[in-house]
């Protein structure tokens, strides 16, 4: 003991080691310990130095420390011990905590000690129990609960619930993917679900879709999808229900009181309709107005400067400008009125006879403002004598976004194309551009409302003008197609019938 105070060797520990530090000789005394081991004991300073070990270890355990201990001094190696063992310190006013030691035998001057140095281990634990607890509700939980890679779709964590109702193993899972049991979705349309989590647009999707059994057996379930994290990796959390009993209740349901259903479901639709469009709306005019609105504001402000009869040119140029931002909003006001005339059905429309190089001539002059540097359009051959029997100003819509399209999304210098001919019945319209292109996971919604390509999100646009195209074509029985390449361009075609629904 006079040699361990000689060299200060806890003070020396004290400094470089943050775990408590004991040095007990082989007859199980205390002869050295640190700060870090007195405070988390309740002990002053050299206030343990002479004590027996025993005072730190509760009393229902001394005993069999005594023995462990006198073993480890005869054979001891360097030990780490708490790892799976409950091990338990005694603190000074009688409260106990968990600790895991690690045990260091070595001889000085011809005797024996043992350097534990000691972890308090409380936060551990009890996070331990915690982690514990929740993947106790998650084994146990009634309800399908899958934890799947967000961009593989492959099966990290399944919980007992979803083995029992598939008939899979834990281990077959893990070489399974979401699309491998459920038969209805394909991995563009996963991808697209999962992509408003991952671009933190929603934090929960919901959907229904149906699961299929080992056994092939189908059920219908309701797919509550989060977004999550495992270290660096991002993970979907599916909590699954399966809905056969609702499903089937509500069938029967719907055979008591099906007129009244589909009447009352019709209203809803209509109303959720008209909300989202509101929604929309809302965001897209702080979106799509913001652009022009400030062009205009600028333009207006200028006009103020030029006072002089010279500066005329300067005058036009703003008035230009403010004329064209204004034709600007008033085609976004245009587009939403005629979503809601197609969605209420209070379009009506004209169908006429009239020469289609009188439509192409109107609508090419006015895409002819809007070239970028170096752009022009190939005005289509022999069109003079095609006469259209259909609705003018339809054909002039369509056609002008089409148009319009083809020159925001095409880089300057690139050329645009019409071609026209006669293919089964239809005036086939082509419009042609050596654009961005369409990546091929966007091509499945490039029609839908509000939807944009992930390539031109950059670029200003509302995603309605397309679909208002289809609806109006299909409507007056007509059609718009379209193929794209990706990064090599787009070509968008109109269907017209030739021959009038009396015919």
């Amino acid at each position: 003991m006079e040699l361990f105070k000689e060299i200060d060797v806890l003070e020396l520990l004290s400094e470089v080691i943050s775990e408590g530090i004991l040095v007990v000789d082989e007859n199980h005394n205390i002869i050295a310990s640190n700060a870090r081991a007195n405070g988390m004991f309740g002990y002053e300073k050299n206030v343990l130095n002479g004590q027996p070990l025993e005072r730190l270890i509760p009393i229902s355990t001394r005993n069999r420390h005594s023995s462990l201990a006198s073993h480890f001094f005869t054979k001891g190696t360097p030990k780490l011990m708490g790892e799976g063992v409950a091990l338990v310190g005694l603190r000074k006013d009688g409260g106990e905590f968990p600790v895991e030691i690690s045990l260091n035998p070595f001889e000085l001057s011809g005797k024996k000690y043992v350097m534990a140095l000691i972890m308090d281990v409380t936060e551990k634990r009890k996070a331990e129990q915690t982690i514990d607890y929740w993947f106790q509700i998650f084994d146990e939980s009634l309800n399908e609960i899958y934890v799947f890679d967000a961009e593989t779709f492959v099966f990290i964590n399944v919980n007992r619930g979803a083995q029992l109702n598939l008939g899979y193993s834990l281990r077959e899972m893990n070489q399974m993917t979401v699309l491998d049991i459920k038969p209805d979705l394909t991995r563009e349309v996963m991808q697209r679900l999962v992509s408003p989590l991952i671009s933190k647009r929603k934090e929960k999707v919901i959907f229904e879709t149906v699961h299929r059994r080992k056994d092939s057996s189908i059920y219908p379930v309701e797919v509550h999808l989060q977004l999550s994290s495992i270290g660096k990796r991002k993970v979907c959390v599916a909590i699954v229900l399966d809905i056969t009993e609702r499903k089937n209740y509500t069938q029967q349901l719907e055979n008591k009181v099906e007129e009244r259903t589909l009447q009352l479901q019709s209203a809803l639709q209509a109303e959720k309709k008209l909300n989202e469009l509101k929604t929309k709306f809302l965001s897209l005019v702080s979106h799509e107005f913001k652009t022009p609105l400030a062009g205009i504001l600028t333009s207006t402000s200028l006009l103020a400067k030029y006072t002089e009869t010279h500066q005329q040119e300067n005058r036009d140029k703003h008035i230009a400008t403010i004329k064209s931002k204004v034709k600007h909003l008033d085609n976004i006001l245009s587009d939403f009125l005629s979503i809601e005339r197609l969605d209420t059905g209070k379009v009506n429309y004209n169908i006429t006879l009239f020469p289609l190089s009188k439509v192409v001539n109107e609508v090419l002059y006015d895409a002819n403002m809007l070239l970028k540097e170096g752009q022009r359009i190939q005005y289509p051959q022999d069109i003079d004598g095609f006469m259209v029997e259909f609705d003018e100003k339809i054909m002039a819509l369509s056609l002008s976004n089409l148009i319009h399209n083809a020159i925001k999304y095409s880089p300057e210098g690139a050329g645009i194309s019409l071609q026209v001919n006669h293919v089964d019945g239809y005036l086939r319209i082509e419009i042609i551009d050596n654009g961005f292109g369409i990546p091929p996971e966007d091509q499945p919604f490039i029609f839908d409302r509000y939807f944009r390509a992930s390539n031109v999100l950059t670029v200003q646009g509302t995603g309605i003008g397309l679909n208002i195209v289809r609806q109006h074509m299909h409507n007056l029985d007509g059609n718009v197609t379209f193929k794209s390449e990706y990064g090599k361009g787009s070509t968008f075609t109109l269907y017209i019938p030739t021959k009038n629904k009396e015919e």
